[in-house]
């Protein structure tokens, strides 16, 4: 089994900042791509930025240039630097992670249990 621990949400002012981590522990040979989701209330989960294997980025079109993702491989964890922070950034951000727990199985999907972030005055 294979668990997410995510932290660094909280509120926050318009254009101000934070940081989110998570960090996966448990039954892990070799993690995929590992990021971070968002879900606003009333709306789906949307992309907001993965790493991939190699360390290529992809990131969600209304971050691009405010949020930096960033992994540490040996400590199985990544972090989100978000700057330049709006309203339309309020929702519970959640860590997901495609793990492959030994080399003799295929790569599982996991998600962490989220954490608030609130851009507000």
């Amino acid at each position: 089994q294979v668990q997410l621990a995510e932290s660094g949400g909280g509120l926050v002012q318009p254009g101000g900042s934070l940081r989110l981590s998570c960090a996966a522990s448990g039954r892990i040979f070799s993690i995929g791509v590992m990021g971070w989701y968002r879900q606003a209330p009333g709306k789906g989960r949307e992309l907001v930025a993965v790493v991939k294997l190699g360390g290529i980025t992809t990131y969600g079109e209304s971050v691009k240039g405010r949020f930096t993702i960033s992994k540490d491989n040996a400590k199985n964890t990544v972090n989100l630097q978000m700057n330049s922070l709006n309203s339309g950034d309020t929702a519970v951000y959640y860590c997901n992670a495609d793990v492959l727990s030994s080399a003799y199985e295929t790569f599982r999907s996991y998600w962490g249990q989220g954490t608030q972030v609130t851009v507000s005055a």
